[in-house]
């Protein structure tokens, strides 16, 4: 192999920009078979209860209009692990928003007409959709996966008592939604007993091996494509309802069925982030040193099936003290099924933690910054495992030297801009380092080209590129002699794009097999290679999901400047800056911008986004985004994104972390400390909008 420089690290430019802002990269609505019918789904309009009887006959007439699926004549499936997925096998309405009828047009405009001429009856019940920390049916969950549940380490409760410096304070969390640019949509079509389904999701192996099950088919008969998809944030994390319903009405219509989801209809079928009631409790020595940290969280959960939003994980892990309690408490409503949004557990968990921490700052007298600095640890508290690395200490050393923190007045109220309030916080963030199993084959031709195939996905975090520069260092080749091949199930099975795993577990496998071909390569000097080329495959099983001596997390440190306006409320972030240490950073173009990205989505988080569950209606207020108010250009400031390139020998042959979520997590602490700052008013609610800023007292 020639020569070259590493393209690890490298600013390379997304392979698929030209594409994308040509309007030639097709997604899954983009994809229309000759003969495509359209569909619209038809929801339901109580918030518990049954289908007690479906009248089609209006929307049969209407021009157009092919065929109504319900409970009564859709395809029987087979019995999903998801619930969510038993779409229009019996009459229960387990939630408001739950689908009872799909109609299949020739058109879209006629698929939607069909399904407001659709009569549903329904045979009510009594509903329960309000959280409150002390619903009767408030129980701890199973701890599976080592994250929920309940976890104690010494007395609590009893070095808090006797804690010289205590904080006892409660936040709340409103519902979250996930409202990715493109919706949800899948184009089905079924040929010679193949299924072939466009899908806007975020791991096509996934979804393929689901609908196998669903359809008791074998996985090969299944095609899933997942070419581009616009955005997820976690919600295409897992099959949702869409893709099934579009296999169903293929299937029964005997003819391609697209079907995208209405934006109204999302937050009551492809999960959201549940709302989370948390109490923090910390005590201290006078020096600011942790003796007792006790979390405790209370979310919903739908009676469809069991999702817990791990809130209070991260603390577990966040800072020393010898005596700690975290638990998780769910209680189980008539409301939509909740599920991943950017940093589950960690986003929500961390606003109530940081902010605490802050509160503890103030109690104490000690500036912020140094608080942190005072509880850093080089070891996992929970487990007592070493961290692989840390470096959060350098990550709020340099964010607070490169946001000028030094010059920061610490009382509040204690600088303005005519009747604008100025005031700065500051707040830690982490994430776990997740990889998963995956497989890969690399392939190399007489022509000096290489192919990189893996069922990666790529959600606009540049999947297509990294991977490609992962190859080339492994080949030792020039960045743009490889082409990567992601997005299709019939390409070697990988995991899906979430839990800020997917550069890590694919380039694994990437990585492996590029080795494995090098070496062949290197086997065959001098020789021609064969008109086919020569390839080698790599799997990961067994090496990606082994166990670790080590606790490998991301840490980061964000930096928030606001201005809150006396007279409107209004709250203004002026400056964002995050630093943050996540191993070794792979593309620092792709990395900026995804650490901007969910630095932006915590700022939403922060000041604009919610929704209200209607305790009479059973359903989401807040269900477009004419309602619910995601961050517009004017909303976003000047903001920075910083890292410390670490060098950590155990994680993965790259060296590399997540960094898709760990910018979201603590953006909202680091701004509702600001906040603080500005106005000497704690507010604990989120989001900060300017009714409840008026209200803390100005």
């Amino acid at each position: 192999m020639p020569d070259t420089v590493s393209p690890l690290g490298a600013p390379a430019e997304r392979r698929e920009g030209p594409q994308k802002v040509t309007g030639t990269a097709r997604y899954a609505a983009e994809h229309t078979p000759e003969g495509c019918a359209y569909a619209w789904p038809v929801p339901a309009t109580v918030a518990r209860g049954a289908v007690s009887a479906v009248d089609a006959t209006a929307a049969l007439e209407l021009p157009g209009v092919v065929e109504v699926l319900t409970h009564l004549n859709a395809p029987r499936l087979e019995e999903p692990d998801d619930a969510t997925l038993a779409v229009l096998q019996n009459a229960r309405v387990p939630h408001r928003g739950w689908y009872v009828a799909l109609v299949v047009a020739e058109t879209l405009e006629a698929a939607r007409e069909g399904a407001e001429a659709v009569k549903v009856t329904y045979a009510g019940e009594p509903h329960d959709v309000t959280l409150k920390a002390d619903h009767s049916d408030a129980y701890v969950p199973e701890d599976e996966d080592g994250t929920s549940g309940e976890h104690v380490r010494g007395d609590a409760e009893g070095a808090y008592a006797s804690a010289p410096a205590r904080v006892d304070v409660a936040y709340r969390v409103p519902p979250l939604h996930n409202h990715p640019m493109e919706p949800h949509a899948a184009t089905a079509h079924w040929q010679d007993g193949h299924l072939t389904v466009h899908d806007s999701s975020q791991g096509a192996t996934t979804v393929r091996n689901v609908l196998a099950g669903l359809f008791a088919l074998p996985k090969d008969q299944i095609t899933v494509i997942s070419e581009h998809v616009g955005g997820g944030f976690g919600a295409k994390g897992t099959p949702r309802p869409h893709v099934v319903l579009a296999a169903m009405a293929a299937r029964m219509t005997e003819r391609p069925v697209k079907l995208v989801l209405p934006r109204r209809q999302l937050a009551a079928v492809v999960g959201h982030r549940a709302p989370t009631l948390h109490r923090v409790r910390l005590g201290a020595k006078e020096d600011g040193t942790l003796t007792s940290v006790i979390h405790e969280v209370t979310a919903h959960t739908s009676r469809v099936k069991e999702f817990v939003e791990t809130a209070a994980a991260a603390t577990r892990i966040m800072y020393p003290s010898p005596h700690a309690r975290t638990t998780h408490r769910v209680v189980p409503l008539d409301v939509p099924s909740p599920s991943w949004m950017r940093a589950p557990g960690e986003a929500p968990g961390m606003y109530a933690l940081e902010s605490a921490m802050d509160e503890l700052a103030v109690t104490l007298g000690i500036d912020p910054v140094e608080l942190r600095l005072r509880n850093d640890t080089s070891t996992e508290p929970d487990s007592s495992k070493p961290f692989s690395s840390r470096h959060l200490a350098e990550c709020l050393r340099e964010g607070a030297q490169r946001f000028g923190w030094s010059e920061r007045d610490p009382r509040p109220r204690s600088r303005s801009e005519g009747p604008v309030l100025i005031g700065s916080g500051v707040a830690a963030a982490t994430y776990p380092v997740v990889v998963a199993p995956s497989q890969a084959a690399a392939h190399a031709y007489p022509d000096g080209s290489f192919v990189v195939r893996v069922n990666a996905t790529d959600i606009g975090q540049g999947a297509r590129t990294v991977l490609a520069q992962v190859a080339a260092d492994a080949l030792g080749v020039p960045l743009d002699s490889v082409r990567t091949d992601i997005g299709n199930s019939d390409l070697p099975n990988a995991s899906l794009a979430g839990g800020s795993s997917g550069t890590a577990s694919w380039g694994w496998a990437v990585h492996e097999a590029c080795t494995r071909l090098a070496s062949r390569l290197a086997g065959q000097q001098g020789q021609q290679l064969p008109p086919e080329g020569v390839g080698a495959t790599a799997d990961t099983a067994g090496k990606a999901d082994a166990d670790s001596d080590y606790s490998r997390h991301s840490f980061g440190a964000h930096f928030a400047e606001v201005g809150v306006d006396t007279v409107s409320g209004e709250v203004r972030v002026r400056r964002l800056l995050g630093v943050y240490a996540a191993g070794h950073i792979l593309n620092s173009r792709t990395a900026r911008s995804q650490f901007i990205g969910a630095m932006t989505m915590g700022l939403g988080m922060a000041l604009t986004e919610g929704s209200t569950m209607d305790p009479a209606f059973g359903d989401f207020t807040e269900a477009d985004l004419a309602a619910y108010h995601v961050p517009a250009h004017a909303d976003v400031p000047e903001i920075e994104a910083h890292w410390i390139d670490e060098d950590d020998p155990h994680l993965n042959p790259m060296g590399s972390k997540g960094i898709g979520e760990i910018g979201i997590v603590g953006t909202a602490a680091a701004i509702g400390n600001a906040v603080h700052h500005a106005t000497g008013r704690r507010l604990r609610q989120l989001p900060l909008t300017p009714d409840r800023v008026l209200m803390g007292g100005l």
